[in-house]
């Protein structure tokens, strides 16, 4: 006979189902053996078990075979249990069911709850980065007063890889935004026969809003995502707790070169995209309208203001702090598997993106009200 003080599983197949006889003591302490059995288990179509012989039972025996009626029930198989007493009962009642339901998988939120849910979320989100902003900041006060500890070799190469590796892709964009502006500029100016004030319309739109907003938008994808993915391989591979461990902050040798170096490419690349754009403006309005480079020249020295063009610029170091900030926040938050690389990668772009158009219509809010 077998011992009541362990647990007991004896396996019965028959050809329509597999009956599990459960006997003895199912409480934690005694469980490793029918453990194993379980695992190792590959049952008909049916899987009875009867646990009519169980002299005691606890929260751990319940949990177990809920844990393998759910892995069963997943593979197509039914299970069914007999021989069940009030106490047993009870407590499987406990703790699968009702409002004090542990174990099973949570019903449907309510919207209510869902919407409380992500606000909560999205609030533990901006407060985590602004602790990360001001530890930025206390760091980058404390590397100015120890100017020696400026990575500026650092700088320098990152100012290589976010400026000068992507002139080929702004250059692109730039001369296709030109394009066109001008084209949906001349469709409608010809109707009138005011095709001159293209110059105008390209000139002061390009330098003023999309030049540096597609400027941005291209940063945030290229740049922005390879700040987080770098840094995010980084953390995945503890090389980032080996630095602090040798006495090496994060924050000087990984945060504020890529930010620095980003927000003087910035104003830099915007130039050089409102160069191009204009240019590619230039070369339908020729075709379009017979105006001449000269002539579209002669009337852009009137038509675009110093300002508009300063105004594009000024917003480029704004741009690039957003968007290195945001995309060496979410690097940082990388854990330990590979599928958060790619995960928080996007998130860096969509919130990049995100914050680079919001800071752009508040600077277009405050310059319309100062008149600018």
């Amino acid at each position: 006979m077998q011992s009541s003080s362990t647990a007991h599983l004896k396996i019965i197949s028959e050809p329509s189902h597999t009956l599990l006889q459960c006997s003895g003591m199912w409480t934690l302490p005694y469980l490793s053996t029918v453990t194993y059995q379980l695992e190792t288990l590959h049952p008909k179509s049916l899987l009875i078990w009867d646990v009519s012989n169980i002299s005691e039972l606890d929260s751990a025996g319940i949990a177990l075979w809920h844990l393998y009626h759910r892995a069963f029930e997943k593979e197509g198989i039914t299970s069914e249990l007999i021989g069940i007493n009030e106490n047993h009962s009870k407590l499987y009642s406990l703790l699968y069911s009702g409002k004090n339901e542990i174990f099973s998988p949570p019903t449907r939120p309510s919207w209510l709850y869902s919407l409380g849910e992500g606000a909560h979320k999205n609030l533990t989100g901006i407060t985590q980065f602004i602790a990360f902003l001001g530890e930025a900041f206390v760091l980058l006060f404390y590397t100015l007063l120890h100017p020696s500890k400026i990575r500026y070799r650092s700088i320098v190469a990152h100012i290589f890889t976010t400026g000068a590796s992507a002139l080929p892709i702004i250059a692109i964009s730039a001369f296709l935004i030109g394009v066109v502006i001008a084209y949906q500029s001349i469709v409608q100016l010809q109707k009138f026969g005011a095709d001159i004030f293209i110059v105008d319309t390209i000139g002061i739109s390009l330098t003023r809003e999309l030049a540096p907003l597609i400027t941005a938008i291209v940063v945030a994808g290229r740049s922005g995502s390879a700040f987080t993915a770098q840094i995010g391989a980084m953390k995945m591979t503890q090389e980032i707790d080996a630095m602090k461990t040798m006495g090496f902050d994060p924050f000087t040798f990984l945060v504020w070169p890529r930010v620095i170096a980003l927000m003087i490419v910035m104003p830099l690349l915007i130039f050089f995209a409102d160069i191009i754009g204009i240019f590619g403006g230039m070369v339908i309005a020729q075709a379009q309208s017979n105006l001449s480079f000269t002539e579209f020249i002669h009337r852009l020295q009137g038509a675009l203001a110093l300002k508009h063009y300063m105004i594009g610029i000024i917003k480029g170091p704004f741009f690039a702090f957003l968007i290195a900030m945001v995309s060496t926040y979410r690097g940082m938050q990388v854990s330990s598997n590979t599928e958060s690389i790619g995960y928080y990668t996007t998130k860096s772009v969509v919130n990049a993106i995100f914050l680079v158009i919001a800071c752009d219509a508040l600077f277009s809010i405050l310059l319309t009200e100062l008149n600018l």
